[in-house]
């Protein structure tokens, strides 16, 4: 059992959340217990998430995706029987977006290109002004090895549009809601972008600037950072801890 504020703290720290402008608010969101006992882990805040959570017996749930975007919002609707569930169980809620994308160990990307086995890796592509994504070198890995192994990883399957090289040599990796960063990859001449989703955009993008692409999912590219913010929380505190895997194919 540790206090939820030394929790906070901890995630706070690691993430450097207050650093990082965000549409997101990054942190706690829904206030519940003060002491915690077993923190559940999730991509996406969702009833379904809370539910489950609340009969593992979590005081405490973790997401990429929160409730809280930017904007006052009426305690009404599903937002409001989220918010209502949360408080009704004494369970409270925190959310680490952008931080959780961009950090250089434990962030989706970081995790993404590392699955690749990237070398020389460096920080790629700007997301309203914040460099969220990672670039790296493979040494001439054929497109559909590069597919199989981000497909394992993530443990989903992968739209692939090809229409760059068919051995990859430099890879970047912007996880999500990314498609709209390729043109970035494009303007870096790069052989393969990774990212969550496409959209009709997308595939012209990908014949004329002559490139690869591969989209694992927004949900599926973005669990491995949750995951390892779990594992390296486990480590610190003596709780314990359950990543919960709410199935979504988008």
């Amino acid at each position: 059992m540790v206090k939820c504020d030394d929790v906070l703290q901890f995630w706070n720290a690691q993430l450097d959340s207050a650093a990082i402008p965000d549409a997101s608010h990054n942190g706690l969101q829904v206030q519940g217990s003060a002491v915690v006992r077993k923190i559940v882990f999730g991509v996406s805040a969702s009833l379904e998430l809370f539910r489950r959570a609340q009969a593992a017996g979590a005081d405490l749930i973790c997401v990429h995706h929160g409730l809280l975007w930017g904007h006052e919002q009426p305690l009404t609707g599903l937002f409001g029987e989220r918010v209502r569930f949360l408080m009704q169980h004494n369970i409270g809620l925190a959310a680490y977006h952008l931080p959780l994308d961009k950090h250089p160990k434990i962030g989706n990307n970081a995790c993404l290109i590392r699955a690749l086995h990237a070398t020389g890796v460096k920080p790629f592509a700007a997301y309203h002004d914040v460099t969220i994504g990672y670039e790296g070198k493979l040494p001439s890995v054929p497109l559909e090895k590069t597919v199989a192994a981000l497909e394992k990883f993530c443990h989903t399957q992968a739209q692939v549009l090809a229409f760059g090289p068919q051995k990859i040599k430099r890879v970047g990796v912007v996880s999500g809601g990314a498609y709209s960063m390729l043109p970035q990859a494009i303007d870096q001449k790069l052989d393969l972008y990774v990212t969550g989703i496409l959209d009709e955009p997308a595939y012209e993008w990908c014949r004329e600037g002559k490139i690869n692409c591969i989209a694992l999912g927004h949900y599926h590219s973005e669990k491995c950072g949750i995951e390892a913010l779990m594992e390296l929380t486990a480590k610190k505190f003596p709780v314990k801890t359950q990543f919960i895997d709410i199935t979504n194919p988008l």
